[in-house]
């Protein structure tokens, strides 16, 4: 039987566990169920992180919310990122390789072509493409979105079963009982419209994207008929967790 395809995304906040700095536990926690189905699973990871990862080494000298510091930060931390992804997933048997794309990247068929040929290519030969934006040229994903549309689009692009995007909450919570104080997560939704009125404009502390990117984000994969599952990605083997149903959590069909 053929395997299902996840497309995981990773946003700076479930990099950080909402620190200063990459959890390599955290980055660990990951390799370590996605070792664990791989016989079931394959793989392909949009990351965020490469601003967290230069901040624990570099303070440059500008202002830090400047849109070419980020980019400089971004291009500083990206091997930084995935050396940290190299080393702890290694240990556990797994190889990884780059991609940086960019928006335009989406609006050439031939590069698109070549997206689809290049980590196909990847996934066949075990290797589990980690996914960013080329922040050096670009800026929309600096500016909002924290790589949400970037991984709807390729999730899209790559044809994959499941969208599952990595966040700091149980999933998307009704207005009402965040009102209470008492969070209810949505467990399933099928009209966005729906969803739209349940959520805030709040975003997350390293983040650049709130619920509302993400909830486009699942738009996108709504229209290609591809699952959007919100998940708390602090949570230990979330994963494995919500495959199995054990963890509350948004399932967007």
């Amino acid at each position: 039987m053929a395997k299902k395809r996840i497309l995981l995304k990773l946003g700076s906040n479930t990099l950080t566990k909402e620190t200063n700095h990459i959890s390599r536990g955290k980055i660990e926690d990951i390799g370590m169920q996605i070792a664990t189905l791989q016989d079931d699973y394959e793989f392909i990871i949009v990351s965020s992180g490469a601003i967290a990862a230069a901040k624990q080494f570099v303070k440059l000298e500008n202002q830090d919310k400047d849109v070419f510091v980020k980019q400089a930060l971004a291009s500083i931390g990206q091997p930084h990122l995935m050396r940290i992804y190299h080393e702890n997933f290694s240990d556990l048997g797994l190889l990884i390789s780059q991609c940086l794309l960019s928006y335009s990247d989406f609006e050439k068929e031939q590069s698109k072509v070549n997206i689809v040929n290049t980590i196909n290519v990847l996934v066949k030969n075990n290797y589990i493409p980690i996914i960013n934006e080329n922040d050096t040229v670009a800026t929309d994903e600096i500016r909002f979105g924290d790589n949400d549309k970037l991984a709807a689009l390729t999730a899209v692009l790559l044809n994959v079963d499941i969208l599952i995007i990595a966040t700091n909450t149980n999933g998307i919570y009704t207005k009402a009982s965040i009102h209470d104080a008492v969070p209810e997560t949505i467990s399933l939704v099928t009209d966005l419209k729906v969803l739209e009125k349940e959520i805030g404009d709040s975003k997350s502390s390293h983040g650049t994207g709130g619920m509302q990117s993400k909830i486009e984000a699942s738009a996108i994969a709504k229209n290609a008929s591809i699952e959007t599952w919100i998940v708390n990605g602090l949570e230990d083997n979330f994963i494995l967790k919500a495959l199995r149903n054990e963890i509350p959590f948004t399932k967007i069909i």
